[in-house]
């Protein structure tokens, strides 16, 4: 087992230069990384929010509000779907989670209950035919509500939702690997690492950003809005724009934000003012081109988040697909905005429930507390092992150790793992697991030598028999840490991706480099007895 053979020379000439080159550019001053080759790698530890500072904050997917949306949605739903049908009704209406509705005619009951199951809500899936509400007939009242298990997996569905366009939303302010985790039913844990400003990643990410385009009902008289007159399919909403208070426009939305491709911070050509250029998919470049045609003259608003942010005039047909918001913006909120559309909507309004800020103070005095406890660690394994097996085999599992380091650094930087301290805890762990190796082959080694064998036996069997248990050690561990990836959460899977690594790089280093170290100094010194 201690034989040179070649292949085991360039796998540890191999590992030793990708270590370096990867390691390399975290102890490069940023100008000289960013002035390297570029078929050299630039990538750095990515450090976490507890060792570089930024923002904490603990979200609460709204279900019930997405439970309200769904059931407003629905009653207008119903008034289209009775209308289409030329069925009279009354006392349309939502209350206590349930949708109520009168059928004017006896005679048209069943035939309204029947094209209410087929039409309103959403196919359940594993079922065939069957819908996501119960439509229920008593008498002439039909009374609608979710089926619960549909309704459950709704809101576990909006959570997940919300985790993927919160990363988004993030990841296009340039914050970089934010840790973005599920915690219970319904809350979502974001850490920020390196975001100075709290507040706007609390805007930008707590934003609904549900955009509409729907037309101003041009029939409502200012005295009948201000007297609260509002006619059925019609909906009062507060304005930003500047102009007036509020708007009453047609409950049904022309065109949604789902059918935007690309929002862009710009500037107007005329006034030089920020603005936000969009442009729609081909469903919705059709679906405004012919609302737009249809309705030169009047007015459409563009609503955000339940409130007008732009009510323009239709001057002539949009058929391209693209246009432009325009509002009281700065740069900043347009291209926040602009972070928004792109993003998506949420599918659900999210409260904050704990906002937490690490100064880069902070996390600065973290990173050199860590530091210097891995160097205090290294120093005192360093220490040991040249006391107990002397400078020769000492040493040699002092350079496989040092690798080690270069190895898990340069592993680290090349994935884009967060650090954070527990990670730092991952590596020390990792080094001591490291020389347990060692010793473990070193003992063998000895008690070989008092046997009697002869120094390359010695050798050879101190490997060949400590593999075993060197394996056993390392698998329980490696057991472990995917166990706690598996099912932890945030810094404790920074934690265990950190030891995993740390696994495999200190049974490359313990076992393959010591082997090739001492069986070239053997090859060269061809000893009569073991310096151990």
């Amino acid at each position: 087992m201690i034989a040179l053979s070649r292949w085991k020379i360039v796998l540890v000439v191999l590992a030793l230069v990708f270590g370096v080159l990867f390691a390399l550019p975290n102890v490069l001053p940023q100008r000289t990384v960013d002035s390297l080759p570029g078929w050299m790698p630039k990538q750095r530890l990515n450090l976490g929010l507890d060792l570089q500072g930024g923002s904490y904050l603990l979200l609460e997917v709204d279900t019930q509000a997405l439970r309200a949306e769904r059931l407003n949605n629905m009653v207008e739903d119903v008034r289209t779907t009775l209308r289409n049908e030329q069925i009279a009704f009354s006392g349309l209406g939502e209350q206590n989670g349930r949708i109520s509705v009168f059928i004017t005619d006896a005679a048209q009951a069943n035939t309204a209950a029947n094209t209410l199951r087929n039409t309103v809500g959403a196919p359940l899936a594993g079922t065939p035919g069957g819908r996501d509400v119960n439509v229920n007939l008593q008498g002439q009242r039909i009374e609608i509500t979710f089926v619960a298990a549909a309704f459950n997996a709704e809101a576990a569905k909006a959570v997940d939702q919300s985790i993927e366009i919160i990363r988004r939303r993030i990841d296009q302010m340039g914050t970089k690997e934010p840790a973005i985790n599920r915690q219970g039913t319904n809350r979502i844990v974001v850490q920020a690492a390196g975001e100075s400003d709290p507040e706007r990643l609390k805007n930008v990410i707590g934003q609904t950003a549900k955009l509409t385009f729907q037309m101003v009902d041009e029939t409502v008289t200012p005295e009948e809005m201000a007297a609260g007159r509002i006619p059925p399919g019609s909906v009062y909403v507060p304005s930003e724009d500047g102009y007036t208070a509020g708007y009453v426009l047609k409950k049904r939305a022309v065109v949604t934000g789902e059918m935007l491709t690309d929002a862009q911070q710009q500037f107007d050509q005329q006034s030089g003012s920020p603005v936000v250029s969009f442009r729609f998919n081909g469903q919705g470049a059709r679906r405004f081109g012919d609302a737009t045609a249809a309705n030169i003259g009047k007015r459409f608003a563009i609503v955000l988040d339940n409130k007008v942010i732009s009510a323009p005039v239709i001057n002539t047909a949009i058929t391209g697909g693209s246009g432009q918001i325009t509002g009281n913006f700065t740069v900043q909120t347009a291209n926040d905005l602009a972070v928004l559309l792109r993003a998506g909507a949420l599918p659900a309004p999210l409260k904050v429930e704990e906002q937490r800020t690490v100064g880069a103070e902070l996390g600065a005095d973290a990173v050199r507390a860590g530091a210097i406890s891995i160097a205090i660690g290294f120093v005192a394994v360093v220490v040991f092992m040249l006391l107990a097996y002397g400078g020769l085999f000492g040493g040699t599992a002092v350079l496989a150790l040092f690798l080690n380091v270069i190895l898990l650094v340069a592993i680290l930087s090349l994935t884009q793992a967060t650090l954070t301290l527990p990670g730092i805890a991952g590596m020390i762990l990792t080094l001591a697991v490291a020389v347990d190796a060692n010793v473990l082959v070193y003992e063998r080694m000895r008690d070989e030598e008092r046997a009697g064998r002869p120094p390359l036996s010695a050798m050879d069997i101190g490997f060949s028999r400590a593999l075993v248990s060197i394996i056993d050690a390392n698998v329980t561990s490696l057991i472990s840490a995917l166990i706690m990836f598996q099912f932890g959460s945030g810094v404790v899977k920074g934690f265990a991706w950190t030891l995993s690594v740390g696994v495999f790089t200190s049974l490359f280093t313990a076992l393959l480099v010591t082997q090739v170290l001492l069986g070239l100094w053997f090859r060269s010194a061809r000893p009569k007895k073991l310096p151990i």
